[in-house]
């Protein structure tokens, strides 16, 4: 993540503060970051998605906009909030358009090493790691955020650690564990097995 960090979060304080003024000058600070998660996200979705990156930074934008001005620590709480934004209305997309298919084969659910998902995979595979990550979050609420920022938020294990006020160590043992029952997981609920 490339944005100024004191500049980013003096703005976002400003924001928090009520500063609509402050709002109109970050963006154009974050944009280009937003847009890279963006990408990074539709990269994973099946070609021909009608959803596309620019749509859904401008949509989180707008989310972002009317939401309740809430105490933005930093930047990396920003875009940790940001990514979990996106996560969300793809997830909404994709519940929308299995709604619309019900009854289609449901295709077996793979990850790669760094826990992406395959490329070129349906909506179905989003669901499936947002339906995993809600019964890991009932378990273990940390381990569960963690995945968030990371694989949803792209944040490094530093600014994870920033945003849960926790040690880098305890970020990298948590999200190998994370990774581990994730995978074990998303195995045992796919109709083919591993």
């Amino acid at each position: 993540m490339a944005s100024s960090g004191p500049e980013v979060t003096q703005l976002l304080q400003a924001w928090s503060e009520g500063d609509q003024g402050a709002l109109e000058q970050l963006m154009p600070l974050v944009y280009e970051e937003l847009h890279q998660l963006a990408r990074r996200y539709m990269a994973d979705e099946r070609p021909g998605h009608t959803l596309q990156a620019t749509a859904l930074v401008n949509e989180a934008y707008l989310r972002l906009a009317n939401s309740e001005r809430g105490g933005w620590r930093d930047r990396a709480h920003f875009f940790a909030v940001s990514a979990r934004v996106m996560r969300r209305i793809l997830v909404d997309w994709a519940r929308s358009r299995r709604a619309q298919k019900r009854g289609s084969d449901v295709p077996a659910l793979e990850l790669q090493e760094n826990l992406a998902i395959v490329p070129g995979k349906s909506g179905d595979d989003l669901i499936a790691i947002d339906d995993a990550l809600k019964t890991l979050a009932a378990f273990d609420p940390r381990q569960s955020h963690i995945v968030e920022l990371r694989f949803f938020g792209g944040l490094s294990l530093k600014e994870t650690a920033e945003v849960l006020t926790v040690s880098e160590e305890t970020v990298r043992r948590d999200w190998n564990v994370a990774k581990s029952w994730l995978r074990r997981e998303l195995a045992s609920r796919s109709p083919h097995g591993s």
